[in-house]
């Protein structure tokens, strides 16, 4: 510990900041006023291992630096604190911490074939969902109502949920973010508050953005958590008060910020983030003053070091949009932290000239266990201590001498290694930025790394986290959909600001230090005059403000307690058996896992479902939407004893008829409105005023993204009962109708007539004839603003002799074979070659091949036509064997223009401005109708372009057109003058190969799973 003594007129100018990790708890008392002093204006620090009780550990370090430091508690102007307390009663399922949840959705029919916790794992659903009530209201993506809520249906939902005892209830309504005019979600609570006063209730809005079934979950574990957060947060106020400190209390959250006690009580899932958060915060507070730039973090605690991203503006870079808890799928923000197996505890183990350090580690136990403290156990610390004449840590003697000197190298050379590893994995770009150590076990890293400008190890750097928690601003973040077509975005982004500067103002910040940090505008594609516009405002607290509040604050926390604790004895009623795992597909071994062939015909299985749905996205090039969604609903249908059929396109008959059918619209409009009955509601009308016979066998329109799945949907034996043939229109997804293969062979003077369209809210359109399929396009797009920016689509059927010439055969064996390749590469640890893999199972290096592979380094989007046209830039790198970046493989940049799908990959020359326009033939890497997919290095996984963000580490992977596409006609409707690429010509990357179709391999089989 170190104090120093306080100076006069400085009063309410303390702060204290405690981190409650799972290894140890870290307490700081900082005087703000003096940060530019050189000992930081840090009075006193504190270090001990954390306490089963959380409070006590609060407690003792709160007293233990008053009593160093003699500073008097009402000179302290907050504590603010951060917890790893809430996510771990998540992470563990621990029943006794985690209340039964309702959840009432506003939005019927919409969300009903994806209910609550749909993908969640059994064990957690079982403990957390309690009820589940799909009643109406919702809005549309432009802000007019689905339908408006019906208080008699929520009456009943109350009368339902108070008779299971549930006093945690979440409600969800369609599109609530962008709902200020209607507040559907706040006049539903207003309703249930009079039914049930003391129920715990949680707004989706209130917890995440954009995004239904992953804002839901946020809010269902926010729900799950109230009791605990609750009771906790009264626990941190009782020993903060019996010191005598009289100022408020102050929770840290995910994106760096602070967030008052009352506010935590309510939401306490902002917090689960917050300890990583906490010491990249601390480390730009530490290296503050120096200029403003992007800087890595390095924070190695006692088992494992976490990196991340600080940007310039001094807050951590976040997460794309989604992202992962112990199975559970949420978009609320997290910092983009990887950690890896490297700390103070990690053992060290010698064998065969090789020094390997971690994963495994003492933790907690180091100075039990440590070879430094008088134990057994060889470390990193007692590794780094023998390595080194400096470090003063337990008993040096015990080491220095007594460990092999050519083993201290080996293990200094490890260490160095992961830690370059994973700085490098996390850079945006090759060149080299300053990397701040901090955390207990920062005396484990190198003074240089590579990839490092210079390596920062900054005093007091053992307690950042807390620092980190003591020196935090308050922010608000506004995330909206406006209409630009008479405002400009511009104009929009001016306004917004100032209303998130208002908000950030009424949060308690200090109105002067207030700024803007975060400003994207994400157009919305298929509609007209739409764009997502997200803006991010921090400022500093005002504490004059904050301390006329602190008795406010404590009295709601209190309030909330009594009103848990008279709930919570009714809670987690379920039994140990209830806990078991009785759903979900059982763990497959992939190299002896044999589909379910019989009769030829191929019956869809839940590993099946999961490598198509891999599959469909990588070919999806960019678009398509993710096919999230439709596997969520597919795995249902199975789950519920429906059966998926596929057949080979060689077996259709020549009178057979061939439907097809899927959805159209926005991508945005599809993660916010999820599906009703729209799809079967459109081939229901089409075959009740369409003349001819009903489709014997569904085909897919486009195999790519989402409607790569809609086909098996539909065929499912809930709704059509029909085979789904083994191939599909496009063999990849385009923008548009007319850009399929049927239009190519130009054999009918209309292919997509007769067609009906369907909204789910029981609005379709029928369209028997037209000019012309473009013209089809057009209308469906038209008609696509007045029904919600989604619909189902029915295509009148075509002849099996037809399909059978028409079809890109086998796309969906091609998706299976994709998905296992990425699913056998992840499984088996060599991530770092899925793309080599994904080549492999396209047909080898004659079809395709690894293009390029790098990091993202420039995204840009704007809206024309209602397609989103944009380019993305990748910087060349060699990703090796853990999807990292290692040595310099690809160099220079290159482009990928993208309309909704990837267009091309370009070479860009140095120098060059590279418009659109100025390319030649010969920096043409590959060209539509070619693919041309980018796909994350870290996990296989396709990007699409609503997806793409500075920073990943991609590889772009170029795939040879069906010979379908390559006729003169072929390219002039999906080459590159379809897309105003006029002066470029298509060559062909390879020979296309036609792919293996599941069915001829495996027909016959007796084993499978």
């Amino acid at each position: 510990m170190e104090h120093g003594t306080m100076e006069h007129g400085q009063q309410r100018q303390l702060r204290v900041g405690i981190d409650v990790g799972g290894t140890n708890t870290d307490g700081v008392l900082i005087n703000a006023s003096a940060s530019h002093n050189p000992n930081r204006g840090i009075i006193a620090w504190h270090k001990a291992p954390t306490t089963s009780d959380p409070s006590h550990g609060i407690a003792d370090a709160l007293s233990s630096m008053l009593d160093a430091s003699n500073v008097n508690p009402a000179d302290i102007a907050s504590v603010t604190i951060g917890t790893t307390h809430f996510v771990n009663a998540v992470i563990t399922c621990d029943p006794a911490k985690l209340s039964r949840v309702a959840i009432i959705r506003l939005g019927a029919p919409f969300s009903k074939h994806a209910p609550p916790c749909i993908d969640w794992p059994p064990k957690l659903r079982r403990i957390v969902l309690g009820h589940y009530a799909l009643l109406k209201g919702g809005l549309e993506v432009d802000g007019s109502l689905i339908s408006d809520i019906n208080e008699a249906e929520i009456v009943e939902a109350c009368q339902q949920i108070k008779a299971k005892g549930i006093r945690a209830i979440v409600i969800n309504g369609i599109f609530s973010p962008i709902d200020t005019t209607h507040q559907q979600e706040e006049r539903a609570a207003a309703i249930v508050r009079g039914q049930m006063a003391d129920a715990n209730i949680v707004l989706s809005k209130d917890v995440a953005n954009l995004g239904f079934l992953e804002r839901e979950n946020a809010a269902i574990l926010n729900a799950s958590i109230l009791s605990l957060a609750r009771r906790t947060i009264d626990s941190f106020q009782k020993p903060i008060r019996a010191l005598g400190l009289k100022c408020p209390i102050y929770i840290s959250q995910n994106d760096g910020t602070i967030m008052s006690a009352a506010a935590a009580s309510n939401l306490p899932i902002r917090t689960f983030s917050s300890s990583p958060t906490n010491s990249m915060r601390g480390a730009a507070f530490l290296v503050s003053g120096q200029r403003k730039e992007a800087m890595m973090v390095v924070d190695i605690g006692g088992t494992t070091t976490d990196v991340g991203l600080l940007l310039p503006t001094g807050f951590p870079r976040q997460q794309a949009a989604y992202s992962e808890l112990s199975g559970v799928r949420m978009n609320f923000p997290c910092p983009d932290v990887k950690s890896i197996g490297l700390g103070g505890g990690s053992l060290v183990r010698e064998g065969q000239g090789k020094v390997e350090v971690g994963p495994e580690s003492v933790g907690y136990k180091l100075t039990e266990k440590a070879i430094l403290f008088g134990g057994n156990v060889a470390t990193a610390t007692d590794y780094a201590v023998a390595g080194s004449t400096e470090l003063d840590i337990g008993h040096p003697e015990r080491v220095r001498g007594k460990l092999f000197e050519d083993a201290i190298a080996g293990f200094q050379k490890e260490t160095k290694r992961m830690l370059e590893s994973i700085v490098d994995t996390m850079k945006t770009s090759p060149d080299d930025l300053p990397v701040v150590l901090v955390g207990g076990g920062a005396i484990l890293a190198p003074d240089e790394l590579k990839g490092a400008s210079r390596v920062i190890k900054p005093e007091w750097s053992g307690v950042a986290n807390a620092i980190g928690a003591a020196m935090a601003r308050v922010s608000a973040v506004i995330d909206t959909v406006k209409s630009t077509e008479k405002t400009s975005t511009k104009d929009w982004i001016a306004s917004i600001s100032k209303e998130a500067i208002e908000k950030v103002v009424d949060f308690g910040a200090l109105r002067d230090t207030v700024e803007i940090v975060e400003v994207e505008e994400l157009p919305l594609p298929y509609i007209a005059h739409k764009t997502r516009i997200v803006v991010r405002a921090v400022g500093d607290l005002d504490f004059s403000r904050a301390h006329e509040v602190e008795d406010q604050v404590l009295k709601e926390v209190q309030e909330s307690v009594l009103v848990t604790e008279e709930a919570v004895e009714h809670d987690n009623t379920d039994t140990e058996d209830d806990f078991e795992c009785s759903d979900g597909p059982a763990n497959v071994e992939i190299s002896s896992y044999i589909p379910k062939v019989e009769n030829r015909i191929w019956y869809i299985s839940e590993t099946d479902l999961e490598w198509i749905s891999i599959g469909c996205y990588i070919l999806g090039t960019g678009g398509g939407g993710s096919p999230y969604s439709s596997k969520l609903r597919a795995r249902q249908i199975l789950r519920s004893g429906g059966i998926i059929r596929v057949m080979s396109p060689e077996d259709l008959k020549d009178d057979d008829l061939v439907g097809s059918g899927g959805g159209a619209g926005s991508p945005t409009v599809g993660i916010e409105k999820l599906a009703a009955d729209e799809l079967m509601e459109a081939q229901n009308e089409l075959y009740k005023l369409h003349p001819g016979s009903p489709a014997t066998a569904m085909i897919a329109l486009e195999i790519g993204g989402a409607n790569g799945l809609q086909s098996l949907i539909l065929g499912s034996s809930p709704n059509m009962n029909l085979p789904t043939v083994d191939g599909d229109w496009m063999g990849r997804a385009y923008p548009t109708k007319w850009q399929t293969t049927p239009v190519v062979f130009n054999e009918r003077e209309l292919c997509f007539a007769p067609v009906c369209v369907a909204d789910g809210n029981g609005n379709t359109l029928y369209m028997p004839t037209a000019t012309s399929d473009l013209k089809v396009e057009q209308v469906i797009r038209a008609a696509l603003v007045q029904m919600g920016s989604h619909v189902g689509c029915a295509d009148g059927p075509v002849t099996g002799e037809e399909a059978r010439r028409w079809a890109v055969e086998n796309t969906g064996s091609l998706s299976w074979r994709v998905g296992r390749a990425v699913v056998r590469a992840r499984e088996g640890g060599g991530v770092g070659r899925v793309a080599e893999e994904i080549v492999d199972a396209v047909g080898g290096t004659e079809t395709a091949r690894v293009l390029f592979s790098g990091k993202i380094v420039g995204v840009e989007r704007t809206l024309r036509g209602g397609h989103v046209y944009g380019e993305v830039i990748v910087e060349g790198a060699e990703l090796g064997d853990t999807g990292a970046e290692t040595t310099r493989g690809f160099s220079g940049r290159i482009k990928i223009p993208f309309k909704n799908e990837n267009i091309a990959a370009i070479r860009l020359h140095e120098g060059a401005d590279n418009v659109v326009g100025e390319e030649r033939d010969e920096d043409v890497l590959a060209i539509v109708p070619d693919l041309i997919t980018v796909i994350d290095s870290q996990n296989g996984e396709a990007i699409g372009t609503p997806e793409y963000r500075y920073g990943l580490l991609v590889h772009v992977i170029g795939i040879t057109a069906s010979e379908r596409w390559t006729s003169p006609r072929g390219i002039e409707i999906g080459g590159p003058k379809s897309f105003g690429l006029d002066h470029l010509t298509y060559k062909p990357i390879g020979k296309f190969v036609k792919p293996v179709s599941v069915i001829d391999e495996y027909d016959g089989n007796t084993i499978h799973k």
